[in-house]
């Protein structure tokens, strides 16, 4: 069986802050949070990282990372093309927000040999996320019954930012460990002390020890077969009103696959505390944060030598 790859999602647009934050520096030696994810992915084990972009991000990307981590790690891209569509679809009139996470992880169906992790570029996981998926993909085996997926999750309580609201999958968990289920909630935020989610008008509280995706997946390669057959239903869907900004989103789809009775996800729980740029205000507490896991030892000052 093949090693488990790492695919890393980098073709977001960063609308909420304001350019393409994946590439922005957040410290003097010019590392981005990319780096802290390939080094941890690096020492769990993975040998092999796919960077999903969009083809004008190319050159830039790539001196970012051919020539640091580059030297360690195998590097693979593929490109997120919002044209790149089932044949008898078309590309609706005006659309150009790209179509989701699972449409970008599909971007991948031609170099994907065997299990693999999914990340966010533009997110800092922790070093025993990507320790507890490596060891579970590597022994990770097809079953003939159903698919056996796996998710990092991470008390909600670990994933907020202080500068406005996130989406985040918030999971049920059965009695064996598994996801029962995902319910997406667009914004959620604490006020008066308290974490809610708001729909509408309407605000209702959260647990903060309620464990979130953070989009850290680990599929095997039949995950791909999966999301290309669904895509058509996905797209059959769409109306009028949402057909230039609904997304193709892996929580739902393995959401969908789970109440199915198709998969199954072993949730794999750490509590490591995430870091984001979200919001351009978020900025200056990533740079210290991980500053002061350097300052700590939990990395070495520099990364790449």
């Amino acid at each position: 069986m093949s090693e488990p790859s790492l695919v890393i999602m980098a073709a977001g647009l960063g609308s909420r802050y304001g350019g393409l934050k994946q590439m922005t520096p957040i410290n003097r030696k010019g590392e981005i949070i990319i780096d802290f994810s390939l080094y941890d992915a690096m020492m769990a084990g993975f040998k092999r990282v796919i960077f999903i972009i969009k083809k004008e991000m190319e050159v830039d990307f790539r001196e970012l990372i051919d020539g640091r981590a580059g030297r360690h790690l195998e590097t693979i891209y593929v490109f997120q093309d919002i044209n790149d569509l089932p044949e008898g679809y078309a590309l609706p009139e005006g659309r150009v927000k790209p179509w989701g996470t699972c449409h970008a992880v599909m971007t991948c169906k031609d170099v994907i040999d065997g299990n693999f992790a999914v990340i966010n570029a533009d997110d800092y996981y922790g070093a025993g996320g990507f320790q507890l998926m490596y060891d579970y993909l590597d022994n990770m085996k097809e079953s003939n019954e159903r698919y056996e997926f796996a998710m990092i999750g991470y008390p909600l309580a670990n994933t907020l930012t202080e500068h406005g609201s996130v989406a985040r999958g918030v999971c049920e968990v059965d009695d064996e460990g598994y996801l029962a289920s995902i319910v997406e909630r667009k914004r959620v935020f604490r006020k008066d002390g308290q974490v809610v989610f708001q729909e509408g008008k309407e605000c209702a509280p959260l647990r903060e020890d309620s464990f979130v995706s953070m989009n850290f997946w680990g599929f095997s390669k039949s995950m791909m077969t999966e999301m290309t057959e669904m895509f058509p239903a996905f797209l059959d869907k769409l109306t009028e009103t949402d057909e230039l900004s609904a997304e193709y989103l892996l929580p739902s789809t393995v959401d969908e696959l789970i109440q199915k009775g198709k998969a199954r996800v072993r949730l794999l729980k750490t509590n490591d505390k995430w870091h984001g740029v979200t919001y351009k205000e978020d900025k200056q507490y990533v740079v210290d944060a991980l500053q002061s896991y350097k300052d700590k030892g939990l990395y070495p000052e520099h990364l790449w030598k």
